[in-house]
Parts: structure tokens; sequence; C-alpha cells
């Protein structure tokens, strides 16, 4: 544990010498290569480096933060990007809002000493589809005809998998009333293809590629999750919000009712306030908005009127000082 500490800490020691011209670099925890985390981590990557030498940001160069190369950095998700903060593993990590808040309360997967009450918010970036595949033909129609069916959850360590969980429970279905699985997205696209899984869980912004290429492959559904066991989930769950996924996301998929919750960027509250304030400056500058629109479909959602949806746990102190400088906090 002590390494692990001092690791961190000289990390954070490198990055704020960055200000001094010295190089810094700088990882964001994401998720699955073929998932949506990863392409949003590197684009925020993108945004906020500044390479020695790059053009002056008058000039049409970069608007990062002077000496900071960041690189996104794939993982399991949600829950072992918190983990990776919380050691100092990473600098900074995306996570499911409801994660953030079990992390920080030390809840679900974050009881005893997995509390981490030191993680940060540095921003809202957009709402993340809970989309629960099946084959079109399967006779599955609705989550309780899982029961005794082959269910991905997500991969052990991801939020969708913690989610997974718990929305299978809303709909009666327990461990032991189904066959739980934990593949990564792509093996279980791959699965459900070939025939040898019934049904996957995925949580995240739209479209995911992965999905979007197993639709074009094979006849999918979404199934639908509302009424009844969704109005239970928002009660027990506080993160989860109603939401639409439109006709057309993926070929031949229809118009599903599903939840959402938000996808954030997280810090720990041992990185340098000035660092954070300089990122969050240059994750909200004019410039970046050419990265995020041409980037990625979900890139065109991160928009600074929603930077603090849903916001559960304390904003980081430099982000903070940043959004009271905007307005964007009374």
């Amino acid at each position: 544990m002590l390494g692990v500490l001092m690791c961190g800490f000289v990390l954070l020691l490198g990055i704020s010498a960055a200000r001094a011209g010295e190089v810094a670099y700088f990882r964001i925890a994401t998720g699955a290569a073929d998932g949506t985390y990863f392409p949003i981590g590197s684009l925020i990557a993108s945004a906020i480096s500044n390479p020695p030498g790059s053009r002056d940001c008058a000039d049409g160069g970069s608007c990062g933060v002077p000496g900071l190369i960041a690189v996104g950095r794939a993982s399991k998700g949600s829950v072992q990007n918190v983990t990776l903060i919380a050691g100092g593993m990473v600098e900074s990590g995306l996570s499911q809002a409801d994660i953030a808040y079990m992390a920080y309360f030390g809840l679900g997967p974050f009881k005893g000493e997995a509390q981490f009450d030191g993680l940060r918010v540095v921003a809202t970036l957009y709402p993340e589809l809970v989309q629960l595949a099946v084959r079109k033909h399967s006779g599955i129609f609705a989550v309780e005809d899982l029961r005794d069916r082959r269910v991905s959850l997500g991969v052990e360590g991801s939020g969708t998998a913690v989610d997974a969980d718990a929305i299978m429970a809303a709909h009666g279905l327990t461990a032991g009333s189904y066959k739980a699985l934990h593949y990564d997205l792509g093996e279980a696209a791959d699965r459900l293809r070939l025939g040898k899984l019934d049904a996957f869980f995925i949580i995240g912004g739209t479209p995911v590629p992965a999905m979007a290429d197993l639709a074009e492959q094979t006849n999918i559904t979404l199934l639908p999750i509302h009424g009844p066991a969704a109005s239970r989930l928002r009660r027990d769950y506080p993160f989860f919000a109603p939401a639409k996924l439109p006709a057309g996301v993926y070929r031949n998929v229809a118009e599903t009712q599903t939840l959402s919750v938000g996808a954030q960027w997280l810090v720990s509250d041992r990185l340098d306030a000035k660092l954070v304030y300089e990122m969050t400056r240059a994750l909200w500058h004019p410039s970046t908005r050419r990265i995020l629109d041409n980037g990625h479909p979900d890139g065109r959602l991160i928009q600074l009127n929603s930077a603090l949806d849903g916001v559960g746990i304390p904003l980081h102190e430099g982000a903070r000082r940043y959004y009271e400088e905007v307005g964007a906090l009374p």
C-alpha cells in the first residue's frame, strides 16, 4: 500500500512540475476499446493536452494545459477506474455517476475499506443508456423472460455489472434464477451472434460501436426497462433517470424505453488544484467543441450547461473555481 501511495505522490508532483515548463503525462482510465468511454476519454485527453513545441492557442494551436500530454487508458470500466484513482495508479478516470456516489459514501462494491471519500468530480459529460440486447427471434420480449437464460452482466469491476445485477433483481431475477456471466463487450456480442448467449447488458453512450457492429451482422432487439420495475429502481437508486433510445440508432432496432445514468470525469482530491482548474478550462474552451463534435456522437452532448447535472459528490476545488468564474455555480 505504501508503494502505491508513493507512486501516486510522485505522479502528482510530476504533474505539478508541468507548470515550470516540464513535460507531464496524465492518464485517463476509460473502458473497453470497443465501448464509449475509450473514445470519449481519448477526446478529452486530446483537448487538455498541449505538448512542448505546440503552436499557441491564439495561433490555432492547442489550447490545453501547457506541458501536459494526456492519454486515454483502456480499463474494465467505472468500478476499476475509481479503484485506480484511489490507489494513485492513474490521475483521472470516467465513471457512471452512481458508481462515483457509491465509492464516495462506501456503498455497494465500496463498502468498508474500499470507500474513497477523496473522490472528486470535474464534470458530468453525457447520459449513458442502459442497453439490454437479445436476438430478435429469440422469444425474449421482456426482462422477466430471461429466467433460466444465459445473461452477460458485463465485466466484473464495471459499472455495467453493478447496475445490471440491480436491474435483474428489480424484475424478480436474483442469483440462481438465471445464468449470470461476465464477458467483456466484444465477447458478449460475438456469443450472442453465434447463439451461445441469450442476452447482454451494456451501459454507455449511443451508439456503442460493438453494438452497432452486431446490429449490422445479426437481427437484434433491445429489451425495454420501464413500468413498475423501473420505478422501483429509480426509487432505490436516484441516479437512474428515464430515457429513450431513438429508433434507428442501431440497424432495425425500434425506439426503446430504458434508463440512463450520467457519465462523469473524476479525479482525486490530492490532484493539484491549479492543474484541475486548467484542465477544466481546457475542456470547456471554445476550440474544444471541434474535437468533441467531430470525434464521437456523444461528444456533442458534452456541454457546459449540463456539466453539473447529477453531481452527487463534491467537485474538485480546481473545477469549482472554474465554474464559479464562469457563473455556472451560484
